[in-house]
């Protein structure tokens, strides 16, 4: 009698256990070496702490990865931006082997910036497809789903054999760029970002043009004609990256002679390498908008950059993953 008397009171206790772990604890934020500041901001957001993940190196520069806590059975999120060099890759694919090897009921790979996605298509002979064989590595690894910000081509999300939500760079920079001008028209500085600048556009109630370009060689770019009026006008220039610059600022001074105004870029990912930051500072470009999926050192911003945080869009597209909820359906917050 005594035994049923606490059956009761067991039971509840167990329920509640469960509930609390399942709704509050069921998922775990880990963040690899590339981009922790940003891994901070969306676990703070969410409010949940980020885990504890030990990462070495060995004297050799091998990486060693183990998780200091229990994830058996906990849907994980693993941010990490796969920008050079290869050990970003190489670490995340060591982190969602690590965790398929400790029992992690799913594994979800938060990518703010796709590395090696620019070599989407065999352009010429005997050159890799190299966006596919990262999809391919990620998903042998041991990886569930994807989430990834602006990739370079929408049709890299075909590459993945598993689920790959795709967020939108518009999402993070609307809302800071909708105020910019009363008199404001939209860039797209090749016509491979026709379908970005058009989301902008339509959000910005603003027109579009066009950039005809030619590219002789990789990190060299010609403007060739300007399709569209620009004449006492201010432009936003929106990509998905910036590199070398030299393609921005090419395109920044061709508008500058075709007599437009102020010029904006709103660019998902400021890789700026080589000469990009010296090439910007000295170019007529009013302010360049740029997001966090990339952790810029100090010697990379400049007086003229603004960095504008992509945590809340991460972070509601994880809860929102966790929950088995639309993701699609989140752009319409940040639609105004």
């Amino acid at each position: 009698m005594t035994y049923h008397k606490y059956i009761p009171i067991f039971t509840v206790r167990i329920f509640y256990r469960l509930f609390v772990w399942n709704t509050v604890f069921g998922f775990k934020i880990f963040a690899g070496s590339s981009n922790r500041p940003l891994a901070e901001k969306i676990a703070n957001k969410i409010g949940c702490g980020l885990g504890t993940l030990e990462s070495r190196r060995f004297s050799d520069n091998e990486i060693w990865v183990k998780y200091g806590e229990n994830i058996r059975g906990r849907e994980v999120f693993l941010i990490q931006s796969t920008h050079a060099p290869a050990e970003n890759l190489m670490e995340l694919l060591i982190m969602i082997d690590a965790a398929k090897r400790a029992s992690a009921k799913r594994i979800t790979a938060v990518i703010p910036y796709f590395g090696y996605s620019r070599q989407d298509r065999k352009d010429q002979p005997r050159v890799s497809i190299t966006a596919k064989l990262v999809a391919n590595l990620l998903t042998i690894a041991g990886a569930d789903r994807v989430i990834a910000l602006d990739l370079h081509a929408s049709q890299i999300q075909g590459f993945f054999d598993i689920p790959v939500d795709h967020l939108y760079g518009s999402s993070i920079f609307g809302k800071r760029v909708s105020n910019l001008s009363d008199n404001l028209v939209v860039i797209s500085p090749d016509v491979g970002g026709i379908k970005m600048a058009r989301s902008y556009a339509r959000r910005l109630n603003a027109k579009l043009v066009v950039i005809d370009k030619n590219r002789p060689k990789p990190n060299i770019a010609e403007v060739v004609n300007i399709i569209g009026d620009v004449t006492d006008k201010d432009v936003l220039l929106v990509d998905d990256l910036v590199d070398t610059a030299g393609t921005l600022v090419g395109a920044i001074q061709a508008l500058k002679d075709r007599g437009a105004k102020n010029i904006y870029a709103a660019i998902t990912h400021p890789l700026l390498t080589g000469e990009a930051v010296e090439r910007l500072r000295s170019s007529a470009l009013t302010k360049l908008f740029v997001s966090d999926s990339i952790n810029l050192k100090d010697d990379k911003k400049f007086e003229n950059m603004e960095i504008v945080s992509s945590a809340d869009v991460f972070a509601e597209t994880i809860i929102r993953t966790y929950k088995n909820e639309s993701v699609s359906s989140l752009f319409d917050v940040y639609k105004s």
